[in-house]
């Protein structure tokens, strides 16, 4: 499985960016997705996570109302809509891919490379 990270960028705070994560390989139905993000000094933080099947959504308690998680299962493409964006929220995000819901850091079989979000005050 191979996942590609796409749509970061600079935003200034209070905007918006969607992030998208193409999945490609040998897939499976069953697996569950997610977001991570980790800012420079800190460990890789969970924002949340979607069941690729269901669509069944999990989120972090502080990213949820501002960041919402979807999929879209004809297009192999997992999205992450951030809104209201903080400088806090500055980091590279990363998606990911593993077999138990919902996904968790140490529940991650495959990683993809991260792409940068950097929120201007």
């Amino acid at each position: 499985v191979q996942l590609q990270a796409s749509g970061g960028g600079l935003v200034q705070a209070g905007g918006s960016l969607r992030l998208s994560c193409a999945v490609s390989g040998r897939t499976s139905r069953s697996y569950a997705m997610g977001w991570f993000r980790q800012s420079p000094g800190k460990g890789r933080e969970f924002v949340g996570s979607i069941s690729w099947n269901e669509g069944n959504t999990y989120y972090l308690d502080s990213m949820k109302g501002r960041f919402t998680i979807s999929r879209d299962n004809a297009k192999n493409t997992m999205y992450l809509q951030m809104n209201s964006l903080k400088p806090e929220d500055t980091a590279v995000y990363y998606c990911a891919a593993g077999n138990r819901w919902p996904l968790a850091y140490n529940g991650v079989d495959y990683w993809g490379k991260g792409t940068q979000v950097t929120v201007s005050s």
